[in-house]
């Protein structure tokens, strides 16, 4: 079964706000076995909804549809779906109710313009909406399936989750699809390609390999197709484990998490601490670690030491360090990890200084320039890196860096 999704909404195409909706959508229907065949944003405009309708039912068989239902002016979705379907409009008693009860609970008086609401196209099995008032609709027209809901994602990802995909399996025989992902760093994707080559060659036609590369990081999906889970499921873990022994000093998880989710869970299951000493990511590498959840039982936390002073006073960089060589050194970025590692009293420590930008390049160091060192007990590594002129890329970057170097640091005690 294939799938579009059609997001309705001026304010997407302008910006204002970020389509979260559709890619949890994607990865609900993906586990489903539900393939998405394309994923479009339309403006509130009728002639835009009514093309973008007509276009995706000749290329899927269930098109999801979100926004546009609230009770404003603005919101034509409704109406728009009434016309294209042929079909009056009509209060529907369960859907009204639903308004009433909300409104009730709120202590609230129910207007003329929220009572529409319970108003849906005369040909839609309406679907309840338990956190809002705006109820959604499944269309079965032409043997095509439409599905509407709100825009607001928590009271989409309800009605998906309880209404919208057990429905439709129970109404199909849904393929199945595994996925398995193996998080590499430290090496580009031209590069993996051709050490696993002849592995992919070797792939069957119903296991797919993809790279996804992202800052230093590249991201090796396998996706099989079949109707036996556990006939696909032991294929594409048999490739996984073909690829993973292959390119095995890169591989940073087995999993499909971020890279420092990743280091996380390495750290947590050895009881291992980490501490950070950050100049020009300003917080950025601690705000990766600690946006997880459990993050405090590896992550004591560090400085943010942008200043000379605070090299000095916080970490123990010495004074004649910062003058003979600069903050952004090889020699200052040492003693800043190392600082770390003494007066934070972790077992592994970063170090970050460098010149973000735009501007502030030195002669022999220009915007872009960054050291990144790492620590444990035993051993402290210092790199060089020399990255662009945008200023949150190079920050971005600096952190990807810095976590592969830790990356490697960690795994290298198992040597």
């Amino acid at each position: 079964m294939h799938a579009e999704i059609i997001t309705i909404g001026d304010e997407i195409l302008i910006g204002q706000i970020v389509d979260t909706n559709s890619a949890w959508m994607a990865q609900q229907l993906n586990n489903a076995g539900i393939r998405v065949k394309q994923i479009s944003s339309v403006s509130d405009d009728k002639q835009h909804i009514l093309t973008a309708l007509a276009e995706a039912a000749n290329r899927a068989d269930i098109i999801f549809i979100t926004g546009g239902l609230g009770p404003t002016k603005d919101d034509i979705t409704k109406n728009t779906l009434a016309e294209y379907f042929g079909a009056e409009m009509v209060e529907n008693k369960e859907a009204l109710n639903n308004v009433t009860r909300l409104f009730e609970k709120y202590k609230r008086p129910l207007l003329e313009v929220n009572r529409l609401q319970a108003q849906v196209p005369q040909n839609c099995e309406v679907i309840l909406n338990k956190n809002g008032t705006a109820p959604g609709m499944w269309f079965n027209s032409n043997g095509k399936i439409y599905v509407s809901m709100p825009g607001v994602p928590f009271e989409m990802m309800y009605m998906m989750e309880e209404e919208v995909i057990p429905k439709i399996k129970s109404l199909f025989k849904l393929p199945v699809i595994i996925h398995k992902t193996i998080l590499t760093v430290g090496e580009g994707e031209s590069f993996l390609s051709e050490r696993i080559a002849d592995i992919e060659d070797s792939l069957p036609a119903h296991i797919k390999l993809a790279y996804l590369p992202k800052l230093g990081q590249v991201r090796l999906r396998l996706s099989g197709y079949g109707e036996d889970e556990v006939i696909v499921s032991k294929e594409v873990n048999k490739y996984a484990s073909k690829i993973i022994e292959r390119v095995s000093e890169f591989v940073a998880a087995e999993e499909d998490v971020p890279l420092e989710k990743a280091i996380l869970n390495y750290m947590t299951e050895r009881r291992l601490t980490l501490s950070v000493a950050e100049s020009c990511t300003g917080g950025y590498i601690s705000h990766l670690f600690t946006q997880h959840a459990g993050s405090s039982k590896v992550f004591f936390g560090g400085a943010i030491s942008y200043s000379y002073e605070l090299k000095e006073s916080i970490l123990g960089v010495k004074n004649e360090t910062l003058w003979q060589f600069g903050a952004v050194s090889e020699e200052t970025v040492t003693e800043m990890v190392e600082g770390a590692l003494l007066n934070f009293k972790s077992d592994y420590a970063i170090a970050v200084t460098g010149i973000a930008g735009p501007d502030g390049g030195l002669p022999g160091k220009p915007v872009g320039t960054v050291w990144i060192a790492v620590a444990s007990a035993r051993k402290t590594v210092a790199k060089k890196f020399t990255f662009g002129s945008k200023r949150q890329q190079n920050i971005e970057r600096s952190a990807t860096g810095a976590l592969s170097m830790l990356n490697t640091l960690l795994k290298d005690v198992e040597k």
